[in-house]
């Protein structure tokens, strides 16, 4: 049985005994760096022999499937799976399975983090003392402010307990409606459009699909309060950025702060923005969250070898 982990180089490099604890298995494994410019080549060539691949943010198409004859299983190092052909997989008779959750507080952090620092301009002002400019500027309180939440499930819920340690309140919009967890932690559901007029700050935290992408574009920037800030931890694609770049040239909108980009790795004029805050898609890169989530995976392979149970099986039928 043979593994193939494409995964970031930082999970490998400041979190060693992942690949020790990966060669306890009873399986060959391999451990490729996914953020060093491998190239669509380079992975073609290495899955052509591979029976399970573990993967972070390399896009795992029909291409790279039909190059991997022996594959059989695929998991997600991590919850949203957007980066795999999923149907196809299905298709092909390929199991995939992910790690729903085990990053959410490391992302709900990061989430609130950004918000803090948007809102403080933290990472401007800490920016510009590095660079020799002592210059006072006013920022804005989040106590009382409205939050809205796009995506209430882990992550969204786990942002919206932070935010109620700030006396914000917070209304949530998506397709997950979980009234339970929406009455414990305060949370009031809503429509779109009220969430885009009414919020002050608004966090998208919804894993993406065809019919979300570009959710955030010309019109709904156009519904929101001029002074209003847009934090994106979730996925790229929500956004267009172009019109996001337009919007924040001409103050449609106050700032944003944003961990994910269409394209990665890339850095864009968007990234370089006065009034934005730009991070290398960091939502889930703690120690914390890594170790959980390479624990689940070595279980989910053991069990696969061992023709067990799965935990987490995705399925678009």
């Amino acid at each position: 049985m043979k593994v193939l982990y494409l995964i970031r180089d930082p999970f490998i490099e400041e979190y060693p005994t992942i690949i020790e604890e990966a060669k306890q298995l009873n399986a060959e494994v391999k451990f490729v760096h996914s953020d060093s410019g491998l190239t669509k080549s380079q992975l073609l060539k290495e899955v052509e022999d591979v029976d399970i691949i573990v993967v972070a943010i390399v896009k795992i198409d029909q291409e790279v499937i039909d190059h991997a004859p022996n594959l059989k299983y695929i998991i997600k190092f991590g919850a949203g799976y957007d980066n795999i052909d999923v149907n196809y997989a299905e298709k092909k008779g390929i199991v995939v399975t992910n790690a729903p959750g085990e990053n959410a507080h490391s992302a709900a952090d990061l989430g609130f983090s950004l918000l803090l620092s948007i809102s403080r301009q933290i990472a401007q002002k800490d920016h510009e003392m590095k660079n020799g400019k002592w210059q006072l500027s006013m920022g804005n309180e989040v106590y009382g402010k409205k939050l809205g939440i796009i995506g209430f499930g882990a992550i969204g819920q786990a942002i919206a307990k932070r935010a109620s340690g700030f006396d914000m309140s917070v209304i949530a919009f998506g397709h997950y409606r979980n009234e339970e967890k929406a009455k414990e932690l305060n949370v009031t559901f809503t429509e779109l459009d009220d969430l885009l007029s009414t919020a002050d700050y608004i966090i998208l935290s919804t894993s993406l699909s065809e019919k979300n992408r570009h959710l955030i574009n010309e019109k709904t920037l156009a519904k929101m309060k001029p002074s209003a800030f847009l934090i994106n931890i979730s996925r790229g694609g929500l956004v267009n950025e172009v019109d996001l770049l337009a919007a924040l040239k001409n103050h449609v909108i106050k700032g944003a702060a944003l961990d994910v980009f269409e394209k990665e790795p890339s850095i864009t004029e968007l990234s370089k923005q006065a009034n934005v805050i730009a991070t290398p898609h960091i939502g889930g890169a703690t120690f914390e969250a890594v170790q959980r989530i390479n624990q689940l995976t070595l279980k989910n392979i053991q069990r696969f070898i061992n023709d067990e149970q799965l935990e987490h099986l995705v399925s678009k039928s």
